[in-house]
């Protein structure tokens, strides 16, 4: 009741101000003479930044642009007759001759179509493209497509640029300091992502991302997913008609092939995407930890372990688009992931005493693969309507993920040869996810002088979540394979169901004072039941949470936009936390999942301002706090025999305050510079386990850009962190910097980049400190990120405009949680 308050109190404020100033707005010299809307005549949706002139015998009197909802007016215009003519690339210019303009009597000339333009495109010469950097108001987009240091890498290679977000060395992602994201993919969740995000986005390449969209404070409409907010993955889509692409790369540490292809008609359309990766990872570690009991060393751990892996994976995505008219659309799309990450580990081990005595040692030698896939089906409809922004839309989605782990070790002492132990096991994982939806938006207009616009967003869906894992571990104490037996105790069957049932209702108001209020409230309802049949046992529980989130933004004289923020988000704990598999192939060092975790609630609030120009610089300023209770952290505890159990547990508070900023300065049209930074406070705090820790994170990040004639383009870009801090831990900063080059041929259609990473830079290094009432250790992690790769690209085909239609799929944002 309390945030519905807040919410009618925030809303008569609006109403009162928008009153107040469309009192004003009346003033001669300041009314709106001329109105109107530009919307495509086949989809029948706005056209965003038209141009719109008024023109005396051929000669223009004044223009301007439309907004994104389409619309254009016109004040002080002189009263006479004139031609009005709209036009956007990929449409023909549509001219309105007539148009007569009374003193002190508006007019508004209600929709105006554009008709695209079906003929074939011949040689374009791009003379502008989209900045590196654009705050989108409710969102900050990084244009990945336009950074030709990303060619050939992977997506941790474009998550390290993009503003808000940081990248340790073994792949976790955060953002503004907190790794509890939502990951989506074209607006829609990946089973892949949500499996294992750090391992996910190294295979997933860059090649294929054409934007990543940050948003921090999303509104009802999502879902309440995510604490630190939302990551949306653009995807590359190629141009409406026959036409396609294909790139490869070779180097170092990446290799991968691509192929894009779409064949578009007039009611039917055919896409496809594919692509294969291989990814090298080399790395290595040492670490010292001391046991503690009643405050005392109790024993020594000491441990070095090398690795050098390569993972293989592959994706491919077919969609079909179906129109029967010029108001629906039915879309059909598959998609399937599949590959095998292996995580092979050479360790060795050796444990002493408190009096410094060897109690054990010895080398494993680790095979661990986990073979991975997923597939995903989704059939929708989506109906449109004459009135530009109403949409009605079905959609459905089904996928199965299985996700299955393996490992066998064998033990040796050290200087022998002789196998001292043997151990093995199967996790077999599998997820099967069905998800039912329907969403309703509605425009309409305030009768408030024609002031202000609205748009009435409703929506109703149902997410059902069947998960299982059996995992069964075997082991021969002599080191003979015909000795193997079942080890009862270590392997077990878990099952697990997820039930979340939800509605949302979101109103955007608008002003022509450019004054805009979005605000919506999102019920959702958890019933979760999980079953443990080796052991009889089982749980099971429910909740309901009422998200509300309202966002205020006034916008000054065309480019200066002030915005306020309040949201509260919901985390329910991932599948891979939940899984109760303990990986013991580290004896000294086991890891586990905790399938009674609850989950998280934040609340998160936001001050930002943003800027541009018309020659592509922008700047963006945000000042933030957020709470997370009943936060999800890895805890680690050590047993008097120093034996480390590592896993998810809900602890206190997780509190954040920070800052950001981002700017972009297009010096001239040959020479860009983009940098960003962040610095937040982290206050982490468990009562009930009698732990604390904070202080300061911040990131840094910088890109050069440079076009020399001959279609020849170089880019210098770095990044660094000064570490950061966990509930147990502190971790030291890491740095990347690399050169690119890139050189277009062939008219444009075919490309060679260069990158080269950390030349001089043979190995990162992180330092970790960890520490407990049970145990403090230290570690030094070395990763090799020195690279070299080349890519080719080439396009061919031919493109033509298309009907502006998208097709909706599902965006389940709290996917496998």
């Amino acid at each position: 009741m309390k945030n519905l308050f807040w919410l009618f109190l925030l809303s008569t404020l609006f109403f009162n101000t928008v009153r107040a100033q469309s009192g004003g707005s009346t003033q001669p010299g300041n009314a709106t003479l001329l109105s109107g809307t530009v919307i495509d005549s086949t989809a029948r949706k706005p056209v965003s930044f038209a141009t719109v002139a008024l023109l005396k015998s051929t000669t223009i009197t004044t223009g301007t642009t439309t907004d994104e909802q389409g619309r254009f007016s016109f004040t002080d215009v002189t009263p006479g007759s004139y031609t009005l003519t709209v036009s956007f690339v990929g449409y023909r210019t549509t001219t309105r001759p007539g148009v007569t303009i009374t003193a002190g009597q508006p007019t508004d000339l209600g929709t105006v179509s554009l008709r695209a333009d079906t003929r074939t495109l011949g040689e374009v010469n791009v003379v502008a493209q989209k900045p590196l950097i654009e705050d989108k108001g409710d969102r900050l987009v990084y244009n990945a497509e336009n950074d030709l240091a990303n060619a050939g890498g992977t997506a941790v290679d474009v998550m390290r640029k993009v503003p808000m977000l940081s990248v340790d060395l073994d792949g976790t992602l955060k953002m503004r300091g907190s790794s509890n994201i939502k990951v989506l993919v074209n607006g829609k969740p990946s089973a892949i992502m949500a499996r294992n995000l750090a391992d996910a986005l190294k295979q997933m390449p860059a090649n294929s991302i054409k934007s990543i969209e940050v948003i921090t404070s999303p509104g009802a409409k999502y879902d309440a997913e995510g604490s630190a907010g939302v990551i949306n993955i653009i995807t590359k889509k190629a141009i409406t008609g026959t036409n396609g692409s294909v790139n490869a790369t070779g180097g170092n540490l990446n290799r991968g092939l691509g192929l894009n292809l779409t064949v578009k008609g007039k009611k039917l359309g055919f896409a496809t995407q594919l692509n294969s990766d291989q990814y090298r990872n080399i790395s290595s570690s040492s670490g010292n930890r001391t046991t503690l009991v009643d405050g005392q060393p109790a024993g020594d751990l000491y441990q070095r372990s090398d690795r050098d892996n390569i993972s293989l994976s592959g994706n491919g995505t077919m969609s079909i688009d179906y129109d029967p008219d010029s108001l629906n659309r039915i879309s059909l799309s598959a998609t399937a992931w599949g590959g095998n990450f292996p995580n092979n580990v050479n360790l060795y081990t050796r444990q002493t005493d408190a009096q410094g005595a060897v109690v054990q040692e010895y080398d494993r030698a680790i095979r661990h693969r986990n073979p991975f896939g997923n597939t995903e089906f989704n059939l929708g409809w989506t109906r449109t309507f004459k009135q530009p922004g109403r949409e009605f839309s079905v959609l459905s989605q089904y996928s199965r993920t299985p996700d299955n782990y393996f490992y066998d070790l064998s033990q040796t002492t050290p200087g022998s040869d002789a196998t001292t132990y043997l151990e093995r096991a199967t996790n077999y994982s599998r997820n099967k996810e069905y998800t039912l939806q329907t969403d309703y938006a509605h425009p309409f207009k305030l009768n408030w002088h024609d002031t202000t616009t609205a748009k009435l967003e409703v929506g109703a869906k149902t997410i059902r979540r069947d998960i299982g894992s059996d995992y069964l571990i075997e082991s021969s104490l002599t080191g003979r394979e015909a000795d193997y037996a079942i080890d009862p105790a270590r392997s077990n069957q878990f099952t697990y169901s997820q039930q979340v049932t939800a509605g949302y209702a979101s109103l955007k108001l608008d002003t022509k004072s450019k004054w805009s209020l979005t605000s919506g409230l999102r019920l959702e309802h958890t019933r979760i039941m999980g079953d443990f049949p080796t052991t009889n046992t089982s749980f099971s529980n429910g909740y309901t949470n009422l998200i509300p989130s309202v966002t205020l933004a006034k916008t000054m004289r065309e480019k200066h936009t002030v915005k306020a923020s309040y949201t509260q988000r919901i985390s329910r704990p991932l599948i891979w936390y939940l899984n109760p598999y303990r990986d013991y192939t580290d004896a000294k060092n086991v890891r586990t999942g905790n399938p009674y975790l609850s989950p998280e609630l934040t609340h998160a609030t936001e001050l930002s301002y943003s800027t541009f120009n018309k020659e592509g610089s922008s700047f963006n300023a945000a000042l933030y706090w957020r709470q997370t209770n009943n936060s999800i952290e890895f805890l680690t505890t050590v047993d008097a025999q120093g034996v480390g159990l590592s896993g998810p547990q809900n602890i206190g508070r997780n509190a954040s305050y920070g800052l950001n900023i981002n700017g972009v300065w297009q010096a001239s049209k040959a020479l860009s510079v983009t940098v960003g930074t962040d610095i937040v406070y982290v206050d982490l705090i468990s009562r009930a386990l009698s732990l604390r820790n904070r202080g300061w994170i911040g990131n840094f990040n910088a890109t050069v850009s440079y076009k020399l004639p001959h279609d020849l383009t170089l880019e210098a870009n770095g990044y660094a962190n000064t570490g950061g801090v966990a509930l147990q831990s502190d971790y030291s900063g890491v740095f990347f910097y690399g050169l690119s080059a890139k050189k277009e041929f062939m008219t444009k259609k075919a490309s060679l980049t260069l990158n080269i990473n950390n030349p001089f830079t043979p190995a990162n290094i992180l330092s970790v400190n960890q520490f407990s009432t049970t145990f403090v250790a230290q570690q030094r992690l070395a990763f090799v990120n020195q690279s070299v790769r080349l890519t080719f690209s080439y396009k061919f085909g031919s493109t033509s405009s298309g009907s502006g239609k998208t097709s909706r799929k599902i965006a389940n944002d709290d996917s496998k949680r």
